[in-house]
């Protein structure tokens, strides 16, 4: 029978179930379960149907308009028309008039939930609530808003507009067009919710969301609206409470210093907490226990794992605002049995071929991510399989045994990340056989031979084979030697993790540390967001942190610090980086390094790293610590970046050296101009080739035609090391390719280079190469029988 609720604008929360997705969409369907069916405490309300938004979009001619729009869509890749062609659909939603009689829907409804809360034009939140036809993902995971302390009529039918609009954010099109499904399947309800005037809230869950625990409730929470805690902007205090009998586990108070609060008239405005009640708790142990039974009462009644979120007004009432089945534990936990089954096999069936990023063989179970918003799901031990990785995808990858992308070549991301970590990878897979993503399944067994770049079917036993045990007694000693070299081997280091790890390698001191690994991994935010929320000092202390850690296992050798160089795309996936950064078609060339550092728009965030690192050689006297710039397109950029420094307190001198990453064509054209700023060059062999060969080094479709062994990046690299020595600075190489190619460090050597900078893999190597290099040249000096150049390296 048809359900006559289908045909109505709008349904109260006491007429919704949970099974009224379709009607209303998760959100909402859930705030009716917990209204109809439980007894516990929920602001009253009611929501707009799946009816209404259809009704509103087709009276109004906005499915034609949206059409004719994403027909004209070429590229959902293209952050640049993706963002203008969902721009324009939401400003014609928004332009539209919202049809008569839905209007008075709205406005009647909110009259009459005024009358049954007894307040005149009450304060309400409107929450965007998602639904689709035949979609295993009906909520599109948070992709639409929420709108606080909405005030009258008019305003809610604005904001309900608002809600629709949000259907199409670029980040929502992007998921639907990647996941293949139909925009015109979507539906949006939007509930509108009696506003609880919160002086303290947060979130719950009925599993400890760090171990996979469910014997006890998880909860977190901070002054204010819950909203800075959903979205991590303040570290919440967090309690852990004892499911059998509701006492308190464990609790951690922190300092909650900002906090989200109501405007009297209407909206919200972020204010500071006052230092004494920051640091206080932000409940009683009382309400804590009241708020664990809520939390019991609602998984016993649903069945399994809940996440919730929850208020305690300035009458102490608590709130529950929202419930919804949590899943990532849920379907951990419900794995573990199936974990255990391994598939083991002595077949060897190729399912996909890529490039040998990073070598090494290895045996597991597959996880594919396809939408970063996924990565917190990934667990350790896994084969990390995705598209292409970014700076943001670090902490997974620190977890994953091997790495398989689609995209890629031997300078990506993903490659050089790998290396650094030891990890076997796998990319590019697109160009040499066919997407992993599409092909590999999650739980898969397979077995990653990154040695020749191959994906098998199954645990292979006679490419996995375990180490023997030794006999009772049995020691094996070896001594390794490592012959001295006049060409100092350093090593690239991001991860300061790894630090300790690698402090035994015989190398000459780091002659790269990437800072971005401290960003994605530690800090995670903008640091413009930080400074406009008053946490300059969360950056400054991070950054010191993570460096000194490095210089600390490397001392008393030297360690070259690369100021930070993220891309704006990269950048805008920090916390808080929407607001701050550009959308650039080409970011790889765009808003990077010492273009950034004093232009006015960001120069305060570049100050942080540097009173980082005087922290570093200052406070903690680690004076091992140098500095690099990258990407320094003309003289006069390093002219204003080595002035900041100096104000700074930053000045070249006998044990602070100051270089230059030689990346971008400019700097070997200009060393001559160049020298006199800096003490040496650092050559970035990834972007130089990219520049050089005008080569997009990020595109697998000419990857073939990238290749740092060109004879015009040797010519380039010569130069660079006679005009630089000529003027008594050092030249050294960052970029992948003595890495990558061994043979590599035989021209560079030749040429004169005083330092080769490599993965922490290829170090034991390289010093040995070098070594025989050395020799060779010396004995064929002696003999004069040495193999003459073929090449012309002359510029």
């Amino acid at each position: 029978m048809m359900d006559k609720r289908e045909n109505e604008y709008v349904l109260w929360f006491d007429e919704l179930r949970r099974a009224d997705v379709g009607l209303v969409g998760g959100k909402s369907s859930s705030l009716g379960e917990l209204t109809s069916a439980t007894k516990v405490p929920v602001p009253y309300g009611y929501a707009t149907t799946a009816n209404a938004y259809r009704y509103f979009m087709d009276v109004t001619g906005q499915n034609q308009k949206i059409h004719e729009l994403l027909e004209g869509l070429d590229d959902v890749e293209d952050s640049v028309e993706l963002h203008e062609v969902c721009t324009r659909i939401r400003q014609s939603i928004m332009d539209a008039e919202m049809p008569a009689d839905l209007a008075q829907a709205i406005a009647d409804s909110y009259d009459e939930l005024a009358e049954k809360v007894g307040e005149k034009d009450p304060f309400v939140a409107v929450r965007s609530s998602a639904t689709a036809e035949d979609l295993p993902d009906a909520s599109f995971a948070g992709q639409q808003d929420t709108y606080l302390n909405v005030h009258g009529k008019e305003e809610v039918i604005r904001k309900v507009k608002e809600c629709y609009a949000s259907t199409f954010t670029d980040r929502a099109v992007y998921y639907r067009a990647k996941q293949g499904y139909d925009h015109e399947n979507v539906a949006l309800s939007a509930a509108i919710q009696m506003m609880a005037d919160s002086k303290a809230a947060g979130v719950m869950f009925t599993v400890n969301l760090a171990t996979g625990e469910d014997d006890c409730i998880m909860i977190e929470g901070s002054w204010g609206l819950g909203e800075y805690v959903v979205q991590g902007t303040v570290t919440p205090d967090n309690f852990v409470i004892n499911k059998s009998d509701l006492s308190i586990r464990s609790r951690r108070i922190n300092e909650k210093a900002i906090e989200l609060v109501r405007f009297p008239g209407g909206g919200v405005e972020e204010r500071k907490v006052p230092e004494e009640r920051a640091k206080a708790q932000v409940m009683t142990d009382e309400q804590l226990k009241e708020l664990a039974g809520y939390a019991k009462a609602i998984e016993k009644h649903y069945g399994c794992y809940m996440d919730m979120e929850w208020a305690i007004d300035h009458k102490d009432r608590i709130w529950i605002l929202q419930a919804r089945p949590e899943t990532v534990w849920s379907r951990k936990n419900k794995e573990k049995k199936e974990a255990k089954k391994v598939n083991i096999t002595t077949d060897h069936k190729v399912l996909v071929k890529g490039l040998p990023a990073s070598p090494g063989l290895v045996a597991g179970k597959v996880h594919v991510i396809t939408n970063p918003k996924d990565i917190e799901e990934f667990k350790k031990g896994e084969i990390l399989v995705t598209q292409m990785t970014s700076p943001d995808w670090v902490p997974a990858m620190k977890k994953a045994v091997a790495i398989v992308t689609d995209a890629g070549g031997m300078t990506c991301h993903a490659s050089i990340v790998s290396r650094e970590l030891g990890i076997p990878c796998v990319v590019g897979t697109k160009s040499r056989s066919v997407e992993a993503t599409l092909i590999l399944k999650n739980g898969q067994d397979v077995t990653v031979d990154a040695q020749n770049g191959i994906v098998y079917e199954g645990v292979v036993k006679d490419l996995v084979k375990k180490d023997e045990p030794k006999a009772a007694g049995q020691t094996v000693v070896a001594a390794e030697y490592f012959p001295p070299t006049g060409t100092g081997i350093m090593m690239n280091l991001g991860d300061p993790d790894l630090a300790e790890k690698y402090a035994s390698l015989p190398c000459d001191g780091i002659g790269l540390m990437r800072e971005e690994f401290i960003w994605t991994t530690f800090i995670h935010e903008h640091p413009l967001y930080l400074i406009e929320t008053g946490r300059a000092d969360k950056v400054i202390d991070m950054l010191a942190e993570g460096v000194a850690k490095v210089c600390r296992a490397m001392s008393p050798r030297p360690v070259v610090l690369r100021f930070s160089d993220f891309k704006s795309g990269e950048y805008r996936n920090l916390k808080g980086g929407d607001k701050y950064e550009p959308v650039e078609p080409a970011d790889l060339l765009g808003w990077r390094g010492a273009s950034r550092y004093y232009d006015p728009k960001y120069t305060e965030a570049f100050r942080l790293e540097l009173k980082a690192v005087r922290k570093v050689r200052e406070e903690f006297g680690l004076k091992n610590l140098n500095c690099m710039i990258p990407f320094c397109r003309t003289v006069k950029e390093a002219e204003l970046v080595t002035g900041i420094m100096r104000e700074e307190g930053l000045v070249r001198g006998p044990d602070f050296k100051l270089f230059l990453m030689a990346e971008i064509p400019a700097n070997i054209i200009l060393a001559d101009q160049f020298n006199q700023f800096v003490d040496g060059y650092s050559i970035g062999s990834n972007d130089l080739t990219m520049l050089l060969l005008g080569c997009d080094r990020n595109n697998d479709t000419v990857s073939t035609l990238f290749d740092e062994r060109n004879l015009a990046v040797k010519r380039a690299i010569r130069h660079l090391i006679a005009t630089a020595h000529k003027d008594g600075k050092t030249v050294s190489i960052c970029g992948q390719a003595p890495s990558v190619y061994p043979e590599f460090t035989e021209f560079l050597i030749k040429s004169g280079i005083d330092y080769v900078s490599v993965n922490p893999d290829m170090v034991k190597a390289t010093k040995r190469n070098a070594a025989r290099i050395e020799q060779r040249l010396m004995l064929d000096a002696a003999t004069g029988r040495g193999i003459k150049e073929v090449e012309d390296y002359t510029w």
